[in-house]
């Protein structure tokens, strides 16, 4: 069964799809609430689903929108489920966010940047150029300007961040993130591992991280 997946005004979303949501990552390391959940609806723009068979697979609430004049889409909280089938759920997910961001911005590179807080996250980026943070990069001046302006439109205190690490120190709240777990964990470059030796996942510690989607590769990742 092909992967259904649909985008939609976060103000259109029902009790019983964020009843849905929550039920799909109950079992997992971010039991997302119904409340939170809410809450997001409130704060972002558009929620992104993904079913099979009409029974939901994953979910994220995002905005496209422009930061500074550059083109950009804001992930926030989401969700994959955690079965051998997560990554064609990611995939889908992820073409549809490209499609979107195609058709907002044609003919220009656009930032897609998102929040997590194990190394399985840099999958959401596996299409995109010049990620940051990454393993043996020095961010340079505007690539740290870009995580600033990114922890500013995710509504994170700048106290609780690190723009040289790109990391948020969590407050024991639960963090509004992209929960993604890899199929193959143990296939993870070691350097990116590493990367995230220091979060404290409980504490609600993630990392802010970013990539490009130039305007050549957009318009195929978008069709």
């Amino acid at each position: 069964m092909a992967i259904e997946v649909e985008t939609k005004d976060c103000t259109a979303v029902t009790d019983a799809e964020l009843d849905e949501m929550a039920e799909l990552c109950a079992d997992g390391p971010h039991p997302f609430s119904v409340g939170l959940l809410s809450k997001q609806t409130e704060e972002w723009v558009l929620v992104t689903t993904a079913r099979e068979n009409g029974r939901l697979k994953g979910f994220v609430f995002s905005t496209l929108e422009r930061i500074g004049g550059t083109p950009s889409v804001i992930m926030a909280l989401g969700s994959v489920v955690k079965n051998s089938k997560r990554n064609t759920v990611l995939r889908a997910l992820m073409a549809e966010m490209y499609h979107r961001a195609l058709m907002a911005f044609p003919d220009e590179d656009v930032l897609v940047g998102t929040r997590f807080d194990n190394p399985s996250g840099f999958e959401l980026f596996a299409n995109l150029d010049d990620i940051v943070p990454r393993p043996g990069h020095r961010a340079s001046g505007e690539e740290r300007a870009w995580g600033r302006r990114l922890v500013k439109r995710f509504m994170t205190p700048s106290s609780q961040y690190d723009d040289r690490s790109f990391t948020v120190r969590g407050d024991q709240e639960q963090a509004c993130l992209f929960d993604h777990e890899s199929t193959k964990p143990d296939k993870i470059d070691a350097d990116v591992v590493a990367m995230f030796d220091d979060i404290d996942c409980g504490r609600g510690d993630h990392l802010v991280a970013f990539g490009w989607a130039v305007a050549e590769k957009l318009e195929k990742l978008g069709n």
